[in-house]
């Protein structure tokens, strides 16, 4: 059996082909997996939970038709979708995770993590992130109507892409001293995250210790996953036909 971790889907109405190899994967793939897990940015913006987006709902169906399959279903909370709540979890079947988690993968404990608290070097952005992520702010938000809610999401989109393109790409990335740090912190020597959009196996020493930072891609032009099985992971392009 082998368990799936994917994320930085960015699904919306206006990228309908990511939504269609989503579903795809999910009815291919997903269903004869002993796992699967989602580490963000599932959706492009998640304005709540109440959102009668008919293209969200339709992703929501398909999500629950893998784990009406029993199969274990989790999810993280990204920058784009930190407003997912307990109705979206009741709707889909997923279990929502803490950001960091750890979990135990055929015998080897594993970091999940979305990534974007690592990107440090960013000042501006993890000013942002520490508002966002704040229970009273979100719960002020939810308060809002939906067209307040759509226009605020609107506007935090155009912020956000304003602000990522003046960015040297260096600054963009994870920090590796934040890296390390958290490693120790958790007692483990492998790290799977997303968010920086950067596909890649990263090995390096922690403490003398050979240590892993594994990055899922985003769906964009083609899909990326990790399959993880009894002989570890592999981080693989999914080709959109």
């Amino acid at each position: 059996m082998t368990t799936l971790f994917i994320s930085d889907l960015h699904l919306e109405a206006d990228r309908p082909e990511i939504g269609e190899q989503f579903v795809e994967f999910l009815e291919q793939e997903a269903v004869r997996a002993e796992a699967l897990y989602i580490l963000g940015d599932l959706f492009e913006s998640w304005i709540g939970d109440d959102d009668p987006n008919p293209h969200y709902r339709e992703m929501k169906r398909a999500i629950r038709g893998v784990a009406d399959r029993d199969v274990p279903v989790f999810f993280m909370h990204g920058n784009r979708d930190f407003l997912i709540g307990e109705k979206f979890a009741e709707d889909t079947g997923v279990q929502l995770l803490p950001d960091p988690c750890r979990v135990n993968l055929y015998g080897e404990d594993v970091l999940l993590s979305h990534g974007d608290a690592l990107c440090t070097d960013d000042v501006k952005y993890q000013e942002v992130r520490t508002i966002t992520r704040n229970p009273g702010w979100q719960a002020m938000m939810l308060k809002k109507s939906l067209a307040e809610r759509q226009a605020i999401a609107r506007q935090a989109r155009a912020d956000s892409m304003a602000h990522g393109g003046s960015l040297d790409p260096q600054i963009s990335d994870v920090n590796q001293g934040e890296v390390e740090q958290l490693l120790k912190e958790r007692g483990v020597r492998t790290l799977l995250h997303g968010h920086t959009h950067r596909p890649a196996v990263h090995r390096f020493l922690l403490d003398g210790t050979p240590a892993t930072r594994i990055v899922l891609g985003d769906w964009f032009e083609q899909g990326s996953v990790v399959r993880w099985d009894v002989s570890g992971p592999e981080l693989s392009v999914l080709e959109r036909g």
